[in-house]
């Protein structure tokens, strides 16, 4: 396991995240319940599993089951009496927790109220990492912000990070901070997998100007790239995806890159998953990627990862077949600046 640092910080976490939306009551009758399936029982046995493998790095949100997976991802680190220092705790605050107005958002009210509700969940005294999980069009971006800094001025929450947010929201937001002195935001948690890239036109150059960490939600597209699916699948595609189809895939594109992830696989002994994974923690932007399983053999696959090292040609044949569609400013951009790139120096005679 390789340890990154995060963001523009001292921190160093695994460069695998354990998601624990699975954690909680299946069939809720949420977004939710249709991912969650995991009893307490079996969250303790993930959680030792991962922690064992070197995860320093553990990701929930408030609304995941409804508070649900807080709570139980709280008392197995409990149960499991794990060092508070020993893991980086990262939860999330945006979405509805009630039914009144107040109860979603990214208001100071909704923060504050949040945080503590969380806090008490996690039964701890700090979250290390406290992420906004969506864009809200109505607070202003500052009072978000300032609701934030309070946060890690009192020393319930060490840092800050965002989730869904566009390029230009993201820059705004580092400007706002920098001016009026607040706890910036050290990461962003956004959706990236090989067939789906789109993170790379505006957003990951923002990221590496600013030197903001990339933690990966989805990093199998909700499974469609785990191997079950598509052309040549052994199994019958059952799982996650024939229950909740999200994030979207363009099909074509993502059966195409499933397809040349077989041919790797092959050649390395991997499964289709360990490539997707591979693929991503093989990109010099990415902090960390977020695995997520309901089941033991599931997170040791996931998990075998880290131990795959895909060469240059494996890397070029999966660049290829999942390259973004040109697309403008992008062309533009590209044919203005090639006259611009450092060019060797020839001395003459």
């Amino acid at each position: 396991m390789r340890y990154n640092q995060f963001g523009n910080t001292g921190l160093f976490v695994s460069e695998l995240c354990l998601g624990t939306m699975t954690f909680g009551e299946a069939g809720s009758g949420t977004t939710w319940g249709a991912i969650a399936d995991v009893d307490q029982a079996s969250a303790n046995r993930i959680v030792e599993r991962a922690l064992s493998a070197g995860v320093n790095f553990i990701d929930t949100a408030d609304v995941y089951s409804f508070g649900q997976s807080e709570r139980m991802l709280g008392q197995a680190l409990k149960d499991l009496s794990i060092p508070r220092k020993d893991v980086v705790i990262a939860t999330k605050v945006f979405g509805q927790m009630g039914d009144k107005p107040n109860d979603r958002g990214a208001s100071r009210g909704h923060i504050m109220d949040s945080v503590e509700q969380s806090l008490e969940r996690l039964q701890t005294d700090h979250i290390d990492l406290y992420q906004v999980h969506g864009t809200d069009p109505v607070t202003p971006i500052e009072e978000t912000l300032r609701a934030l800094d309070d946060l890690v001025s009192r020393g319930l929450v060490r840092y800050v990070g965002l989730s869904n947010w566009q390029a230009w929201r993201i820059a705004k937001a580092l400007g706002i901070s920098e001016r009026k002195g607040f706890a910036r935001a050290e990461s962003l948690q956004a959706y990236y997998s090989i067939a789906g890239r789109d993170l790379e036109r505006e957003i990951v150059p923002l990221l590496t100007e600013e030197k903001i960490g990339l933690m990966v939600w989805s990093p199998l597209a909700g499974g469609l790239l785990s191997g079950k699916y598509g052309p040549g699948a052994p199994g019958n595609g059952e799982g996650r995806r024939a229950n909740f189809d999200f994030p979207p895939v363009e099909q074509d594109r993502a059966w195409a890159c499933v397809a040349a992830m077989r041919e790797v696989g092959a050649k390395h002994g991997a499964s289709v998953a360990e490539v997707a994974l591979a693929y991503l923690l093989a990109k010099p932007f990415v902090t960390s990627v977020i695995i997520g399983a309901k089941r033991i053999e599931q997170l040791d696959e996931n998990l075998k990862a880290v131990a795959l090292t895909l060469d240059a040609d494996d890397l070029a044949k999966l660049d290829e077949v999942s390259a973004l569609p040109p697309e403008y400013p992008g062309w533009m951009l590209a044919r203005q600046g090639a006259a611009r790139i450092p060019q060797p120096f020839t001395p003459k005679g």
